[in-house]
């Protein structure tokens, strides 16, 4: 077979494989992504343990399956986690190889995550504001610092396990809202959703912005 022929069979194995080795090989060293999907269920998340399934799950159709992913959510009450705590110590980078944040005080203070970088596992981008449907909003349950909020008001949809009455604290992968201020640009913490369900519904997502998606982070 001539030096053509060759390279046209390389070429069609690489395709049966899934694709080029080097796109294989730079996808597969991604630690961070925003959801492509949500649960589909609004807020109810099936807790921190399902949300964290999700990330795996998403994470491994982009061979990135045989890391540790956490969701970047906190908890309220009893036992209280902070997303900050639960996503290791960097540094992250997405689908494409564009670092977001070398570590933990870089991720909380400034950061590369807008909305060219704050892709899907895909490698795809999330709507933002401008676009339809807008879906901006990304759940965190968080305080800008990555911290949790006090018992009381809800802010995570009943520990992500609530799907009408509640609310959840959400951010801005695009960095952009309806005023030009802090909460605006934020990527973690802009605003508590709310809607006609109650705030934790799919419908109720929707009608501020999002879709029910979140952060994963490689833990290691």
């Amino acid at each position: 077979m001539n030096r053509i022929g060759l390279s046209i069979l390389a070429s069609l194995v690489l395709l049966l494989l899934g694709g080029s080795s080097g796109g294989q090989a730079q996808q597969g060293q991604i630690s961070f992504f925003v959801t492509s999907v949500g649960s589909g269920k609004g807020g109810d998340l099936g807790g921190l343990a399902g949300a964290d399934r999700h990330c795996l799950l998403l994470a491994a159709t982009a061979g990135a399956g045989s890391k540790t992913w956490h969701a970047y959510l906190s908890t309220q009450g009893a036992g209280a986690a902070n997303a900050r705590d639960r996503i290791g110590s960097g540094p992250w980078q997405n689908a494409k190889g564009i670092i977001v944040a070398k570590d933990v005080a870089e991720l909380h203070g400034t950061n590369n995550i807008d909305k060219q970088t704050a892709l899907t596992e895909k490698g795809e981008t999330v709507n933002g504001r401008g676009d339809t449907p807008n879906m901006h909003d990304i759940l965190t349950g968080s305080q800008p610092d990555g911290t949790a909020f006090a018992a009381g008001e809800d802010r995570t949809c009943g520990n992500w396990t609530k799907s009408g009455q509640g609310a959840a604290m959400v951010g801005h992968h695009d960095r952009q809202g309806l005023r030009d201020d802090d909460a605006s640009k934020s990527w973690n913490s802009s605003h508590p959703s709310r809607g006609p369900d109650g705030g934790c519904s799919q419908n109720d997502l929707k009608s501020t912005g999002g879709n029910g998606l979140f952060y994963c982070f490689a833990t290691k």
